[in-house]
């Protein structure tokens, strides 16, 4: 293998460029090329690319998003799109790819192997709803930048006698809501994985109003109900003001934290080892304090679910799920 290729693609996320330098100087260290696409799968298709050095990725280590850009494709997900993403590929001479992104990433990283592309993954999306990898890269700087933003509403909460409820990213995983809620005291935490009863929910904040509880936060993903909904609806049960934030794509950005640029950087060089080593259709997870290769198909083929002692250990501290 003489020359290999490194995308992002989909949501960013604090740490892809960490990930990018990481391959980009592992890669060097092992005597290959890099060629570095553009807006990720549009930029194979485009064949909108830049040769990587050393120097294109110094400076980088700290800084949030991604200097290769991120898009959505939506014509790599066809058949003939991803045909012609291959077929670029080897006329530039591309013998490995490393793909950083989230779960539609990979799927399209996937579709590259089956091709008979030799790719590796890279785990990359703030909900960390990836399996197969008890972290992706970008949550922990997110949850740092939520727990900042919440610690700083509550100033205002307890100054003013209100209640915030405050609306955090999760589709479909309420990882981010509930380990925020944990790290910041919040009385209630609406996630996707439980029915919610705004009934129930109202009350226990109005009984602790009664017993002095003057300021409350409400944390609701957003694959759980809109903030807007939740503050219409409880509006006749909670005896004092409340009012929204929503943090919206504050999550996403920010300086790297010590442990995403140092999970990135590794998972990097993983990527990048397993390709030199001719491996492909895998990709690289953190599990159990292991770095492991884990193939695509497990990764598409499994739902990544919260542990249930997350929750138990939400309510055994006062968190109304």
């Amino acid at each position: 293998m003489k020359r290999i290729g490194v995308l992002t693609s989909g949501g960013d996320s604090s740490g892809m460029n960490a990930a990018i330098r990481a391959v980009v100087r592992s890669a060097l260290e092992m005597g290959l090329e890099v060629y570095g696409f553009i807006q990720g799968f549009a930029g194979i298709l485009d064949r909108n690319y830049r040769v990587m050095d050393s120097s294109s990725v110094s400076g980088i280590l700290n800084r949030g998003g991604t200097i290769l850009k991120s898009a959505r494709c939506e014509e790599f997900k066809t058949d003939r799109g991803q045909k012609e993403g291959l077929k670029s590929l080897e006329e530039l001479g591309i013998e490995g790819l490393v793909v950083i992104g989230g779960d539609g990433s990979l799927r399209g990283a996937n579709a590259l192997n089956e091709l008979g592309m030799k790719v590796t993954g890279i785990p990359a999306t703030i909900d960390n709803d990836v399996y197969g990898t008890d972290m992706a890269i970008g949550v922990d700087t997110c949850l740092n930048t939520i727990t900042w933003a919440i610690d700083t509403i509550k100033d205002t909460a307890s100054s003013h006698e209100r209640a915030f409820i405050i609306e955090v990213m999760g589709r479909e995983s309420g990882y981010l809501a509930i380990m925020s809620s944990l790290s910041c005291g919040a009385e209630a935490a609406l996630v996707p994985e439980f029915p919610y009863d705004l009934e129930k929910i109202g009350e226990k904040l109005a009984e602790r109003f009664k017993e002095g509880k003057t300021d409350s936060i409400i944390i609701v993903a957003e694959g759980a109900a809109s903030a807007y909904t939740i503050q219409r609806k409880l509006k006749n049960h909670i005896g004092f003001e409340t009012r929204i934030t929503v943090l919206g794509h504050i999550q996403r950005g920010g300086v790297t934290s010590v442990f995403d640029r140092t999970l990135a950087s590794r998972m990097g060089v993983e990527a990048v080892k397993a390709l030199k080593e001719g491996k492909s259709g895998v990709m690289i997870g953190l599990m159990k304090s292991k770095f492991v290769e884990v193939p695509f198909k497990e990764v598409m083929e499994n739902k990544k679910k919260i542990e249930p002692k997350l929750f138990d250990l939400a309510r055994i501290l006062g968190v109304i799920l």
